[in-house]
């Protein structure tokens, strides 16, 4: 491996679709120690977009390119089809090379298991892209449960709503399970992960999931409700067909609770061609701020900054030794364990138990 000590790490992104372009390209060329320094994709029309956009970076049609000269590299992003992400990261650890992973990690725990297996028998950095640990709302939700400013916290309610009344083309939208499209997936992937970082394991799970549009061959209507070992329980709201948004985030304790409404905007940023080294990424008005408290008295709370550039910071840092990876893979492993066992519940239409091992 060549030493990563002298020079920025060589990043090679496989994707150049929503996730690739919008999210993962924009954020590695933002972060100082890092540089894209290939891009896979067979798309024409990607292609000139790799050009205009990152035109230092090579181009290549296929990820074998990659695998033939790993002494190139020093890290591999995976931001393709969630069904070839595991082949994909398979073949970066099987050339020695440290790997992030777009979420879900894999279309089923047993593979998400069995790839984290193989990264830790093989000694390589293995990491997954929960970006929205990094919202601003999450943030501020996470500040306000550990200062205790909301007391014992009873209920955690989560939204990622959207009005999209027409089925879209793409795998996202098509039925195959090894794509493992709809929005369980897609969205449960977030509030899942969210959930679980704020208020630990999970004891029980309880979902309904539905496909509301007419010819719709995935879910696009999906809750979740988890109860925490802890005794927190978590009702997370997910869907592609809600007219009427509710709030993103509302969490209830026993001496306040919070209440915020809209997505973190560092999305939208991106897709409009904001980078996060810009002054003000991440903030958010004051017009905007959730507000904390009970009963009529309620004030309004500064939203901490959205900073998705923290996670490939992050992964630098780790990769040179200077502390941990942004995301356990195990965390990850446990999120699709989750997402799994929802699906399950739905079919049976039961509450179901969680199994010892996923509460540690």
């Amino acid at each position: 491996m060549t030493d990563r000590t002298r020079h920025p790490l060589r990043v090679g992104l496989l994707g150049y679709g929503v996730a690739g372009r919008v999210f993962h390209a924009p954020l590695i060329a933002a972060t100082g120690g890092l540089r894209l320094a290939a891009v896979v994709t067979a798309d024409p029309q990607r292609r000139q977009q790799v050009a205009d956009e990152h035109p230092d970076a090579r181009v290549v049609d296929d990820a074998g390119a990659l695998w033939a000269a790993p002494d190139a590299l020093d890290l591999v992003v995976v931001a393709t089809p969630n069904s070839s992400h595991v082949t994909h990261a398979r073949a970066a650890i099987a050339a020695g090379l440290p790997v992030v992973v777009d979420k879900p990690l894999a279309a089923t725990a047993a593979d998400a298991r069995a790839l984290v297996d193989e990264a830790n028998r093989r000694g390589v950095a293995l990491t997954v892209f929960q970006n929205r640990r990094w919202d601003g709302d999450f943030r501020t939700v996470r500040r306000l449960v550990e200062g205790g400013a909301l007391g014992r916290v009873t209920r955690f309610e989560s939204r990622f709503e959207r009005w999209r009344p027409q089925i879209r083309a793409g795998w996202r939208e098509g039925g195959s399970p090894a794509d493992a499209g709809g929005v369980l997936y897609d969205l449960g992937a977030h509030l899942v992960d969210q959930a679980v970082q704020l208020f630990g394991p999970v004891d029980t799970v309880y979902a309904e999931v539905d496909r509301r549009r007419p010819g719709a061959q995935v879910d696009d209507d999906a809750f979740v409700a988890l109860t925490h070992v802890g005794g927190v329980r978590s009702h997370l709201w997910m869907s592609a067909v809600t007219a009427q948004l509710g709030p993103r985030l509302r969490v209830l304790g026993d001496r306040a609770g919070y209440t915020c409404h809209g997505l973190d905007g560092q999305e939208d940023a991106l897709r409009r061609g904001g980078r996060p080294d810009t002054p003000g990424w991440g903030e958010v008005t004051p017009d905007r701020y959730g507000l904390l408290g009970a009963g009529d008295d309620l004030r309004p709370v500064p939203t901490e900054p959205g900073r998705y550039q923290d996670f490939y910071a992050q992964v630098e840092a780790a990769l040179r030794g200077d502390g941990p990876l942004p995301v356990d893979p195990r965390d990850a492993v446990r999120t699709v364990e989750l997402i799994e066992l929802a699906h399950r519940s739905a079919a049976e239409r039961t509450v179901l138990p969680v199994p010892a091992r996923l509460t540690p």
